[in-house]
């Protein structure tokens, strides 16, 4: 049920009250007017008076009651149908109306039975169709706000998704030149051993795809797993120095996998060999960010690379945390800031 039909339909005895008492407001103050202006306050006329207003007044709550649950119930009906029942209803309590007064008249009771009472039951059908309509509205409104935000997310989503299918094939070919290398040195154990951190590293690949972010921990804990593909391809020219304590470890969030692609961005743009010996630092400083940086060392020809590593990496930290990532380079080191999430 809808939460402002749900609100109401609590609320429904207390509403029906209020609407009969905003209606009825005209009667009570003619009753009162006429016992202060009779002297003799128990005289048969003020009493039928009196019970004929008790009985008029628990009617009209009782068709506001009946009317607005109608009207609560019904939102999907057109509004003509809704406003022909509503009148059918409010002519049968006018009829019940009618028979009552009859009844108290010949006791002495006193009632415009023409434009007055008429007046209120037709304000009565009014308000409670307007509320009605009033309701259908506001659920539809609230329909298509909810159909834009399931399409929003659906389409940040697809991007999402879009992003992430581009990390494993890139990560694969950057990949199959360590074991193409431990082949030719026909180093059995060592090949195997790369095979199979290359396997976890790639189920580590996989079961992100049905992650969004990740804490800083287990990203770190994926950065161990890949630091002995690096060594073993680079041989041991590429080392990591990771300075990050528990407390933060177990206190921030990012995209999953963060540090793939700048890792890979490491490698694609330096020489890295004897003598330029590759350390990637990571740690976080006081602005609550992951710094990754790392030695610049030129290539001699420029890499063949099209940017869709750290491009990826942008729009994957605006679409899921808003934030921007922040990247400084000098001659000498290249260092991005990536901005945690609590």
């Amino acid at each position: 049920m809808n939460p402002l039909i749900s609100y109401i339909a609590r609320k429904l005895p207390t509403a029906a009250l209020v609407s009969t008492l905003v209606i009825f407001y005209p009667n009570i103050v003619c009753l009162c007017v006429d016992i202060v202006r009779t002297t003799d306050v128990a005289s048969m006329q003020i009493v039928s008076l009196a019970l004929y207003t008790l009985v008029k007044f628990l009617l009209f709550w009782g068709m506001f009651f009946v009317l607005i649950r109608y009207n609560l119930n019904h939102t999907a009906l057109p509004l003509k149908r809704r406003l022909a029942a509503n009148l059918l209803m409010v002519s049968g309590v006018y009829a019940v109306n009618l028979a009552v007064y009859l009844l108290f008249k010949f006791y002495g009771a006193r009632e415009d039975t023409g434009s007055v009472l008429v007046f209120q039951y037709l304000v009565t059908c009014f308000l409670c169709t307007v509320l009605g309509h009033f309701v259908k509205l506001y659920i539809e409104q609230r329909q298509k706000e909810m159909e834009i935000q399931r399409l929003k997310s659906e389409n940040l989503q697809s991007r999402y998704d879009a992003l992430m299918g581009q990390i494993n094939p890139h990560f694969l070919f950057n990949s199959l030149g360590g074991i193409s290398a431990l082949i030719r040195k026909k180093d059995d154990n060592r090949t195997l051993r790369y095979v199979d951190e290359l396997s976890d590293i790639f189920r580590y690949i996989l079961q992100s795809e049905r992650k969004g972010m990740v804490g800083l921990g287990e990203e770190l804990q994926f950065v161990e797993a890949f630091r002995y593909v690096m060594e073993v391809r680079f041989e041991d020219k590429l080392s990591f120095d990771i300075r990050v304590d528990e407390r933060a470890k177990n206190t921030y969030k990012l995209p999953v996998l963060s540090l793939l692609p700048l890792i890979d961005n490491v490698v694609v743009h330096n020489q890295i060999d004897t003598d330029h010996k590759m350390i990637v630092s990571v740690s976080v400083n006081d602005r609550e960010e992951l710094v990754v940086s790392n030695p610049v060392y030129s290539r001699q020809t420029p890499a063949k690379s099209n940017g869709t590593g750290l491009r990826n990496l942008f729009n994957r930290f605006g679409l899921l945390t808003g934030k921007n990532i922040r990247k400084e380079q000098t001659g000498t080191e290249f260092t991005v800031y990536l901005p945690l999430t609590k």
